[in-house]
């Protein structure tokens, strides 16, 4: 990354991107009743609404990591942040449960491109002495949204109605987003010159 980047603003920045991902996977189960609800899902094809998210961040989250080495981690973190806002969108919009499932499995690739470059993104801009301090910040970060997951999104789900959980994140994603491009400078790549081992 490059020198004279603010570490505050990008520390924040980060850490908001890991309060995102936890969140939303701790909210999608809360919602599930209201879901199944509004579209008439048995208990199968509900289960599917919290898995699709679960499985897209999974699967990809070690590829994108290694894509990030190799092209840029803020750009695939920049990328990441669009994708979950966009999902979220489309998510919050849905009409049929298939609609909803696919925008899950979008909203879980997003994640993984968060989650698989925030920290390396911390360890390239902290040194070895502030490194500790800058991670533990940024685990807190997860486990806060992991625990107010459920808290907060029972709030809106009361008042708003279960699309909310995932058009709140819409607002955040573009807030981060613009600080992303006015505060965050430096690509990051790690392993320039090397290739994609796809197998």
């Amino acid at each position: 990354m490059e020198k004279g980047i603010n570490k505050r603003s990008a520390l924040m920045i980060l850490t908001a991107g890991s309060f995102l991902t936890p969140f939303m996977g701790s909210s999608v189960n809360i919602a599930l009743p209201s879901i199944g609800k509004e579209f008439a899902m048995d208990a199968v094809l509900l289960t599917w609404v919290s898995t699709s998210f679960l499985l897209g961040a999974a699967m990809f989250l070690v590829p994108f990591g290694r894509i990030a080495d190799l092209y840029g981690r803020k750009r695939i973190y920049t990328y990441g942040i669009m994708l979950y806002t966009l999902a979220a969108l489309l998510s919050g919009i849905s009409v049929a449960p298939w609609m909803l499932i696919s925008f899950c499995i979008l909203h879980g690739i997003g994640s993984s491109m968060i989650f698989g470059t925030g920290v390396a993104i911390i360890t390239s801009i902290f040194s070895a002495g502030e490194r500790g301090r800058a991670l533990g910040i940024q685990v807190s970060c997860v486990y806060l949204g992991q625990s107010l997951g459920p808290f907060l999104s029972g709030l809106l789900i009361e008042y708003w109605g279960w699309r909310s959980i995932f058009l709140i994140n819409v607002p955040i994603g573009f807030v981060i987003l613009t600080m992303i491009l006015c505060k965050l400078k430096g690509e990051g790549v790690g392993a320039s010159g090397e290739s994609f081992d796809l197998p």
